[in-house]
């Protein structure tokens, strides 16, 4: 979580005059402070960010942390729909931020599919639909199942719950219910979420929404708040230059490559499609992953799991059997957000990475932030990542490993056969 120093202190508040207020009905267990601190990033459409603490994406996070977390939010889902839906349910996942967050949720409420949108254009992968997200970086999500038939509901009253680290006016989740309905029609959803900042105004806007759609919507989260932005934040975090990044260490990070065996007939997570039947046959690839990769690391040396941007349940579970090995370990994903780093106390972001997009995406870096914290200094990287990200892009000068290495980290490359959209269809087609 975040470092010590941190604690009670908000720099972005202090300095621009943001505020976050806690909601009257958040979760006993969580309140909206314990969940996020908030961040800048270089963004004219909002220059916010909320920073989770619980998700590992920007700051590198106990594994038992993140499924806790996640597994609080699976628990709120039954309560509010109860067991028996919630095995029923189908539920979706936002890339890139969620995908393993709703690929927790799919497993805690034990739903019998899950799928999470991408923004990876592979040129042979067949989309079935499209959505976009308004205030992101990358504004189009789509949606590639190996199955044309994903979404349809299997019975009248089947749920579809989507997932989301944070509902901040609620466009996106209506967006995609949207899409995904447009010609699959049903009736019952739920959106989850880590923390839901809609003003009652966006709220009404949810409402009526549903009203027109007629459907039942129903929110569930761990924690319900408002934020106040000043009127000039804009302009204000626009001109205010942040940290330089790429650190610099006066020894290189030696670099060590493993390929993991990854059974062709498990999917590597949930961008095509995972079924319920699928989890033991993934937690027993996932397992046999971390004992290759563990045969590389120092076990006196704390280790940061780093996924590789929408690529996050796998490396999250790989960062959970080596926690159970005994290392001390931190789970964080590559982004492609370009957010502010300031290395001051009280704001989350206090150490940043650019890098060359191992894929092709000609002029647009990705990022990875903090890597080390106080409860993990100088940490040992294992860097997840799958195969159509490990390119000259990845390898070479400019690239993650370049950048992680010039910091002074040893890093493990463990390198996942990705999931093909059109076996993994021949294979389900196989088995029915």
């Amino acid at each position: 979580m975040n470092d010590p120093d941190t604690v009670g202190i908000d720099w972005v508040t202090e300095r621009f005059g943001v505020e976050i207020t806690t909601g009257d009905d958040a979760h006993p267990d969580h309140t909206v402070h314990d969940l996020v601190s908030l961040g800048l990033r270089h963004n004219r459409r909002r220059a916010h960010l909320l920073v989770s603490t619980v998700l590992g994406k920007h700051i590198p996070t106990p594994p038992r942390v993140v499924r806790d977390a996640a597994d609080d939010l699976g628990a709120a889902v039954i309560a509010e729909i109860g067991a028996d839906s919630a095995r029923d349910a189908v539920v979706f996942g936002f890339a890139e931020t969620a995908t393993g967050l709703g690929h927790c949720v799919a497993e805690r409420i034990s739903a019998s599919r899950y799928l999470h949108s991408t923004r990876r254009r592979h040129p042979e992968a067949v989309v079935s639909g499209t959505f976009e997200e308004g205030h992101s970086h990358a504004t189009t999500h789509l949606l590639q199942p190996s199955d044309p038939a994903f979404f349809d509901a299997t019975t009248p009253h089947e749920v579809l719950i989507l997932v989301d680290d944070e509902i901040s006016t609620g466009k996106t989740a209506l967006g995609a219910i949207d899409a995904i309905v447009a010609d699959r029609p049903r009736t019952r959803f739920v959106v989850a979420s880590l923390v839901d900042m809609r003003t009652h105004a966006q709220r009404s806007e949810c409402d009526a929404f549903a009203a027109r759609l007629g459907a039942e919507i129903a929110y569930v989260a761990l924690a319900n708040g408002s934020i106040t932005l000043p009127p000039t934040l804009l302009d204000d975090v626009w001109q205010l230059e942040s940290d330089d990044l790429n650190p610099v260490a006066p020894q290189l990070g030696d670099l060590v490559a493993v390929s993991l065996d990854w059974p062709a007939a498990v999917p590597d997570g949930g961008r095509h499609g995972m079924l319920r039947s699928d989890s033991t046959d993934f937690h027993r690839a996932a397992a046999d992953a971390a004992e290759t990769v563990a045969d590389q690391l120092d076990p006196r040396r704390p280790v940061v799991v780093i996924g590789h941007e929408e690529l996050m349940y796998a490396p999250l579970c790989i960062a959970e059997a080596l926690e159970r090995r005994g290392f001390a370990t931190g789970y964080q994903t590559t982004t492609r957000s370009p957010a502010q780093v300031h290395d001051v106390p009280g704001y989350p972001l206090r150490r940043g990475f650019r890098f060359i997009a191992p894929e092709p995406d000609p002029g647009t870096p990705r990022y990875v932030y903090n890597v080390s914290s106080a409860d993990r200094p100088d940490p040992q990287v294992v860097l997840v990542v799958d195969s159509p990200a490990d390119t000259a892009g990845l390898r070479g000068a400019g690239g993650l490993i370049d950048v992680l290495t010039a910091a002074g980290h040893p890093v493990v490359l463990a390198v996942l056969p990705a999931t093909d959209q059109r076996s993994l269809a021949r294979a389900r087609e196989a088995v029915r």
